[in-house]
């Protein structure tokens, strides 16, 4: 062996030890978080990981960027050969992949191109964050420094590999082919500078590989190590549920996230992968409307705090064991800093409508909101912080059963002169009608109670509901973070629903829908639960309702509502019911299907008020008022209020009606 390849070894011993060091220490701050079951149904995980880490199918969602990432992202798979190529060749000189056979020409010409198509990537990229300024790539003068120390390694990486591929194709012309693109370059080298610069660009590709490895633990590029297994760990099934708590469990002394060892290992995991794309906060409605709220910087706080905070808690451990502790004075004022304060904003926290836009966006499926309900969580019943607001919702769902201060006597009233019968009237059904508070007190939803049951007695259908026995389904207060005040009213439902052997549901709630479906198995609860739109589809398709022909050309805008759409993907359902009438145009919003704007009434929002920038329901009644349509479609009670709302505050009540679909099809069919 010679110097240089001693020297090689010595340089690459010590690049590689010192990367494992500190990616182990990383890694090791996760066991100081919650534990969670996050490789259950590996097929399933796997299948997911190739479709959005490696198809790159969410990166896609942003046009431009993301085919400047997939270029770069590729590049980089087909450049972990001829980078395994040339660590070998440092030790073992004459090594080279050609034992591959017919597949080393693929790999080598594939290398060339990708390698071109790297260094565009790279010069949009600086041209996009530097002079076009790019809203969401900005950041503090750290993340703009860091971006552009990685953006310019990564092009002396690729252009170091070219010049040296460049000199492996003088050397050896029979093999230019292989080299379309540095065959080129050899063309133009100086003959006498060959051999020094084929060991100088071995070197800087060398050297800057390994350089780059060991920074990327201390930047946000970390998620060049993380991105592909933070996917197979996502929650694929449905993004936005929230755990459980277990208030019975013993030794619990709090509730929520209170710092960041009370959060999930992956979430904490999500904070390491973040690339600080800015996709997330670039369509929160929050943000969008001008509050503070950011979902990255929600995650990128939960990485500083991790990462400033964890070692001292190791320490602790270590030295505890040991018998004594000792702290410097910056240790100590890092533990004496709160997390929901110093780190997490808490009025941005408040803000969120948790309508899950940033995760539908996120590339690497980062989960936001079950972090921001978890914070409020302890915010809420450690420290009963909460927006004044909410403390009449909880007091009525506590007292009567709903948010509003309505008489649980009074919740079957809606339902006066239809002859709804009530599962205690007659316990033989086919299956139950979950109202809904909204449905059952709000005046303009109890319209679409009215209309829907109308409906189901025109198809025939054995119904019943639960009258008086019907209690908020608990997704307000746990989106509000009261998740005891949730868990008492979701046990008290699948009680009730367990007396009457409930299995089948259908609600107009979107809300109700969501958590009867995704959450309430969790507490024992496990039902077919259909939303209406669905359900009136599937009468319609069976022939059990009659949409009468309509000669008048009608304009509908729909609003996806997030609940519906973005938590269960159901798009294509309700659109199909408005066509199925006839002569109906629907108009869609700029923002529309997976990318709708939410209505500003998730997450508890609907109890709270707005206080900074913008009202979201304005926001969004401006975008579908914008498509010229003449009525807007809802498919929500929540969204039923504030757009109605926004319609009214824009003037425009008395040129566009909005109606939930239930309405729209009774109007068609007793017309």
């Amino acid at each position: 062996m010679g110097i240089e390849q001693i020297i090689f070894l010595l340089v690459l011993l010590f690049a590689f030890g010192l990367f494992l060091r500190n990616f182990l220490r990383l890694m090791s701050y996760l066991r100081l978080a919650q534990p969670d079951l996050r490789w259950d149904h590996p097929v399933a995980r796997i299948i997911h990981t190739i479709k959005v880490a490696f198809a790159q199918s969410k990166i896609f969602r942003f046009r431009i960027a993301g085919l400047v990432h997939a270029g770069i992202f590729w590049g980089f798979l087909m450049l972990l050969f001829s980078a395994a190529e040339a660590v070998i060749q440092g030790i073992f000189p004459g090594f080279s992949l050609k034992f591959l056979g017919p597949i080393y020409p693929v790999i080598t010409i594939c290398t060339e191109i990708f390698c071109v198509i790297v260094l565009a990537a790279v010069l949009l990229s600086l041209f996009r964050r530097y002079v076009y300024k790019v809203k969401r790539l900005q950041g503090d003068k750290e993340e703009v420094k860091d971006a552009l120390i990685v953006l310019g390694t990564i092009f002396v990486i690729v252009s170091a590999l070219l010049i040296y591929n460049s000199t492996l194709a003088y050397f050896k012309p029979e093999h230019q082919w292989m080299h379309p693109v540095s065959s080129l370059i050899a063309s133009i080298l100086p003959s006498s500078r060959i051999y020094s610069l084929s060991h100088i660009s071995w070197w800087v590709h060398i050297c800057f590989i390994l350089a780059f490895a060991n920074y990327l633990p201390f930047s946000k590029h970390f998620h060049v190590y993380t991105s592909i297994p933070n996917v197979f760990f996502s929650n694929y099934k449905t993004e936005t549920k929230l755990e459980k708590i277990d208030f019975e469990k013993e030794g619990v002394e709090k509730f929520g996230v209170v710092d960041f060892e009370d959060l999930s290992w992956k979430s904490i995991f999500d904070g390491y992968s973040c690339t600080h794309c800015g996709r997330c906060t670039s369509v929160c409605p929050a943000n969008i409307t001008g509050k503070v709220l950011s979902p990255k910087e929600v995650i990128v706080q939960i990485r500083r705090r991790t990462v400033e905070k964890a070692p001292i808690v190791m320490k602790q451990k270590k030295e505890g064991a040991e018998g004594h502790i000792t702290l410097t004075e910056k240790e100590q004022k890092i533990l004496e800093k709160k997390f929901i304060g110093d780190y997490e904003n808490p009025e941005a926290l408040w803000q969120c409508t948790t309508c899950g836009a940033c995760m539908q966006e996120c590339p690497i499926t980062i989960e936001h909101v079950p972090a921001i309900v978890g914070m409020r969580r302890s915010l809420v019943m450690m420290d009963a912080d909460f927006p004044a607001e909410l403390q009449p919702a909880f007091a009525n769902l506590e007292n009567n059963g709903s948010p509003w201060a309505f008489s649980p006597t009074e919740r079957a009233d809606w339902a006066e002169g239809l002859n709804v019968k009530t599962c205690a009237d007659d316990p033989n059904f086919d299956i139950l009608y979950w109202v809904g508070c909204a449905g059952s007190f709000d005046d303009r939803a109890k319209k679409i109670s009215r209309a829907f049951a109308r409906l189901l007695k025109i198809a025939n259908v054995n119904f019943r509901i639960l009258g008086t026995e019907e209690h908020c389904n608990g997704d307000p207060a746990r989106r509000a973070g009261n998740e005891y005040l949730a868990d008492m009213l979701i046990k008290g439902n699948v009680e009730t629903l367990a007396k009457y052997n409930v299995k089948k549901i259908v609600t107009a709630c979107p809300h109700c829908f969501n958590i009867l479906k995704n959450e309430y198995p969790d507490f024992g609860g496990n039902y077919e639960v259909i939303h209406h739109t669905v359900f009136l589809l599937d009468l319609v398709k069976q022939g059990k309702l009659e949409l009468k022909s309509n000669d008048a050309l009608k304009k509908i805008a729909y609003h996806d509502s997030c609940y519906l759409g973005r938590y269960n993907h159901f798009y294509y359902q309700p659109r199909e019911l408005l066509k199925e009438i006839g002569n109906v145009e629907i108009m869609e919003a700029e923002r529309h299907g997976s990318r709708g704007l939410c209505c500003g009434a998730g997450g508890a929002q609907m109890f709270m008020e707005e206080t900074k920038g913008k009202r979201v329901n304005i926001e969004r009644t401006e975008e579908l008022t914008a498509t010229g349509a003449s009525s807007i479609a809802v498919n929500c009670p929540f969204c039923m209020t504030m757009l109605s709302d926004g319609v009214k505050t824009l003037n425009q009540d008395e040129n566009i009606e909005v109606k939930d679909i239930a309405e729209i099809i009774l109007d068609i069919v007793e017309s």
